[in-house]
């Protein structure tokens, strides 16, 4: 068996977050270029837009590590006439392979999820949609639930939550006087795991973003739901996945994009 360190990039990610805890319908692993790549510096995103990928074209990255899959849906042309085929020819004029864990990421031991509870302190932590246990390694799965060290109101969750991830706001349903002890994270879209996270009776139920029928679902089952932005809820796990590799890959430079950012703006009134 190879050592840690004979490991490439691609075979590391995929001990990190195995690719068969990924949604069946998702698109992970490698989507462009050379699974063997042995790249001297690496960039990570949470999504592959054509001036992150002119930053790492500029910055002579050999891989990203996109977040978000590209080429997610079937693809019968791959011509300059749209904007992602002109980023993907120019990714491969310049030898820039891509990868995307996606949601392997989302519910790996170390993943988006997991991230979620270790900085807000959880308790107990286990997924809302366990796998089956394998050659006895910890309960898997997608989402996350657990416990807070000391019961909270809503109110000052939402508070904790904005000043830790550095928000401007918050859209939440609930009533913010509700005593909080058990919370349910799911990254990005993902208000479909309320169900599970009444099941766990969780309280409160923290993903990015909802439909306007979700909102009304949790008001319903009386489940407080947090929805902090899709950008907010995962790209901070992709920034500290660059400092994972960089620990791991000391040979290779590796770093976050810099010019990646929410595309939702907030007009918010003068103070």
């Amino acid at each position: 068996m190879s050592s840690q360190s004979d490991l490439t990039v691609v075979e590391y990610l995929q001990q990190f977050a195995p690719l068969d805890l990924s949604e069946s319908w998702d698109n992970v692993g490698v989507l462009l270029g050379d699974p063997a790549v042995r790249p001297s510096r690496l960039m990570t995103c949470l999504t592959l837009t054509p001036d992150v990928a002119t930053e790492a074209i500029e910055k002579q990255v050999g891989l990203i590590v996109t977040h978000h899959p590209v080429l997610f849906r079937a693809v019968q042309r791959l011509t300059t006439e749209s904007a992602e085929g002109r980023m993907l020819l120019d990714l491969i004029r310049n030898e820039v392979s891509v990868y995307s864990p996606h949601t392997a990421f989302d519910s790996a031991a170390e993943g988006i999820n997991q991230q979620w509870c270790e900085r807000l302190q959880l308790r107990n932590c286990k997924p809302l949609r366990p796998l089956e246990e394998i050659e006895a390694r910890p309960a898997r799965g997608a989402g996350r639930h657990g416990d807070l060290p000391e019961p909270l109101t809503f109110a000052a969750l939402l508070e904790q939550i904005r000043r830790d991830w550095t928000l401007d706001y918050l859209q939440f349903v609930g009533n913010r006087e509700q005593t909080v002890s058990r919370i349910g994270v799911a990254c990005g879209a993902a208000a479909e795991f309320m169900k599970e996270a009444a099941a766990a009776e969780c309280q409160v139920l923290i993903t990015g973003e909802a439909r306007f029928h979700a909102c009304l679902e949790a008001r319903q089952r009386n489940i407080g739901l947090i929805l902090v932005g899709h950008f907010a809820s995962e790209r901070f796990a992709c920034e500290k996945l660059a400092t994972i590799l960089g620990h791991q890959f000391p040979n290779i430079e590796c770093f976050a994009s810099e010019v990646e950012s929410d595309p939702v703006s907030i007009d918010l009134p003068n103070s």
